[in-house]
């Protein structure tokens, strides 16, 4: 509750008069300090009722890439008996306030306001909650209270068409070629028979066993399997323009577009952040995400919505801590590399892991020079932005 300067005139005032009244035995200045003291306190009492509010809220859509056009619609219903009378609301969008007309809002009546989302940038907008401020008549006394919840709305990064993906160090037997000259189906497990499934590939001496028809699953273990590492580093991107790293934004939609362009071909790709910041209550945080040819994700957000979330650390070692993971995991066989200026530094660390991975690029953002030729024995593309680089993919994607 906050008391508006009309009313701490008027409490002081208040105060005063009963001061002076009592002390010199005027009853008339008592009696109007008294008065001025039962003002401020009705204005609080009237302050302090709640109204009975309803917000709904609905984003059209919730997930746009950045510049696409997004909205918001608040509904604001009053379910009490009285008028929500001397009532102002306004609706928080990311760094804006919306007004919202509840004023004298009449019982089971509702008020729609719909606005447009910022979608300039790269991010999750916050959107909510509908602050309602209430006030007495005087003008003494005004209350503020949060209704509804807040709603993300979730802005990727732009995606660049890529005309195909790295076709990786094994053979598919679906017909995508690459450096491995035998490829291989490999059994994984055993399920139960389904109407449908093909009798050459149900296992005969395992059905007699239980005594139901036992079919076999395979696997292709030579499916180009790509790995997207992400250098949100703040020290390999320090060059700053109206506070926002530009090149940082330029690899995410290199990375973006990638993972994209993985999923379209039906290739598992798995997308990695080299520093994670600790997960939030409402927000959990995962080291990667991984995308198979279902296109679903196997953590809490998919690969746009990291990538949505994704903000620069001061975590200077989390480049090195993400290639001994690599290292250890082998987490697939074509990995790609996204930093900017400050990130040359690292490539040392990159180059050690083309004995796990047969196939490594590295793409760097915003670089006032070229990078040297073979650079730890690396391919090394220089972009100034994601669209330069979707423009030289094509070139590249033969390493």
């Amino acid at each position: 509750m906050g008391i508006t300067a009309r009313g701490v005139g008027l409490l002081v005032a208040a105060v005063v008069l009963l001061g002076v009244g009592f002390r010199f035995a005027y009853p008339e200045l008592t009696l109007l300090g008294a008065a001025a003291g039962a003002a401020v306190g009705y204005a609080a009492l009237v302050a302090a009722w709640r109204p009975r509010l309803t917000v709904t809220r609905r984003a059209d859509p919730d997930r746009v890439a950045r510049g696409e056009p997004a909205s918001m619609t608040l509904t604001v219903r009053n379910t009490g008996r009285l008028r929500s009378a001397n009532l102002l609301a306004e609706d928080r969008c990311g760094q804006r306030t919306v007004p919202v007309p509840v004023l004298r809002l009449r019982p089971g009546r509702d008020t729609e306001v719909r606005y447009d989302v910022p979608t300039d940038r790269r991010g999750v907008v916050p959107v909510g909650p509908l602050r309602v401020t209430r006030r007495d008549p005087l003008g003494l006394v005004a209350l503020a209270r949060p209704y509804g919840a807040a709603v993300p709305v979730w802005v990727h990064p732009r995606i660049h068409p890529l005309t195909a993906v790295p076709r990786g160090a094994g053979r598919s037997l679906d017909g995508r070629v690459d450096g491995v000259p035998h490829g291989s189906i490999t059994f994984d497990s055993l399920r139960e028979y389904v109407v449908g499934d093909e009798l050459r590939r149900v296992h005969w001496r395992t059905s007699a066993r239980v005594g139901e028809l036992m079919v076999r699953e395979n696997v292709d273990t030579s499916l180009p399997r790509l790995v997207v590492l992400l250098d949100n580093r703040a020290a390999a991107h320090p060059q700053r323009v109206g506070g926002v790293a530009e090149s940082f934004e330029s690899a995410c939609e290199a990375a973006a577009s990638v993972v994209t362009a993985a999923h379209r071909a039906d290739l598992p790709v798995l997308l990695l952040v080299a520093a994670t910041e600790p997960a939030e209550p409402t927000k959990p945080a995962q080291p990667a995400e991984v995308t198979g040819p279902d296109g679903e994700a196997d953590g809490p957000l998919g690969p746009l919505d990291r990538l949505a979330a994704a903000d620069l650390s001061d975590d200077g070692d989390a480049v090195r801590a993400a290639t001994t993971r690599l290292r250890q995991d082998r987490l697939g066989d074509t990995l790609i590399f996204l930093t900017g200026p400050g990130g040359r530094d690292e490539l040392g660390h990159v180059g050690a892991l083309r004995g796990a991975y047969p196939s490594v690029l590295v793409a760097v953002f915003g670089a006032a020079e070229p990078t040297p030729p073979g650079t730890a024995g690396l391919v090394v593309v220089d972009a100034a932005d994601g669209a330069q680089f979707a423009a030289e993919w094509d070139g590249v994607r033969r390493w």
